[in-house]
């Protein structure tokens, strides 16, 4: 049972409006481009990037008691889907908000579970006395805040150390130094091997974006990456910090998801991505 009291609703509208703003914030040349989008369905929110071949970022969420799901909400976010000319889009619903008839909703509108997350969160103000006390960081490496003149480069090292597509490089540059964004990297010298990033949203921060380039992992950057974010989630006055990672299947061992367990973070509970394809 987790001990972290951050309300559920807080917990998935910092998550969305953390991606929206991350692609919606982008100049209107790299939106057009790349066909970006968002809309706002009550609290919730969905958004489009068809130029990302992941599909990764063409999600809605942000559901919450205050403001649940139904078989209107799919419609209206299908409809958006497909305005935006999507070939696939997500729902990310957390389970105590799927309503009561969600069987026959997903049916109706062709949902399908597709990948299946850990919501995790942490107390900021426990999390941040554990930071000491986490695992050495290579004497070598280093950790600090990423300034606007370092943005192309923590952008190109990003994007592929994450999986994602060349082109949205210039989606995460411009997301450099925005309003309640900060961004970390890790250097060797004066090459980027790692980054990270926070989004805050009042008490609350979603942490973002962690990753380590092959061939510096096993070094301690990740475990110095998100010691850095939460001490940043600390200074800014949050009072919890949110995220989420991919789910272990059975015989899988995802290092990020235990990372995190090890620096505070609990987990909240497991959520799928129910997918809709066109």
């Amino acid at each position: 049972m987790t001990t972290t009291n951050v309300p559920l609703g807080l917990a998935e509208q910092t998550e969305i409006k953390a991606y929206t703003d991350f692609v919606a914030g982008a100049p209107a040349s790299v939106r057009e481009a790349l066909g970006i989008g968002s809309v706002e369905i009550g609290s919730a929110r969905a958004i489009a990037v068809r130029g990302d071949s992941t599909g990764f970022f063409n999600r809605a969420g942000g559901f919450s008691p205050e403001y649940p799901i139904d078989a209107d909400v799919v419609a209206r976010t299908i409809d958006f889907y497909r305005e935006k000319q999507l070939s696939s889009g997500a729902f990310m619903v957390a389970p105590p908000v799927l309503p009561t008839d969600w069987t026959s909703i997903a049916a109706k509108y062709d949902l399908v579970e597709g990948t299946r997350y850990v919501k995790l969160a942490c107390d900021v103000e426990s999390a941040v006395a554990t930071t000491d006390v986490l695992g050495p960081l290579d004497p070598k490496l280093h950790i600090g805040l990423v300034e606007s003149r370092q943005a192309r480069e923590w952008a190109s090292a990003m994007m592929p150390a994450l999986g994602f597509a060349p082109e949205l490089i210039d989606v995460a540059e411009a997301c450099v130094g925005r309003p309640g964004w900060r961004q970390f990297a890790a250097w060797e010298g004066e090459r980027i091997v790692g980054v990270g990033s926070i989004f805050v949203n009042g008490e609350c921060a979603n942490m973002m974006g962690g990753a380590t380039l092959e061939g510096w992992r096993g070094r301690g950057v990740q475990t110095a990456l998100l010691a850095a974010r939460i001490r940043a989630a600390h200074a800014a006055g949050c009072r919890w910090m949110v995220a989420e990672a991919f789910a272990e299947a059975p015989g899988q061992h995802n290092s990020s998801l235990h990372n995190m367990l090890r620096s505070g973070f609990e987990r909240l509970y497991d959520r799928v991505a129910w997918v809709w394809n066109a």
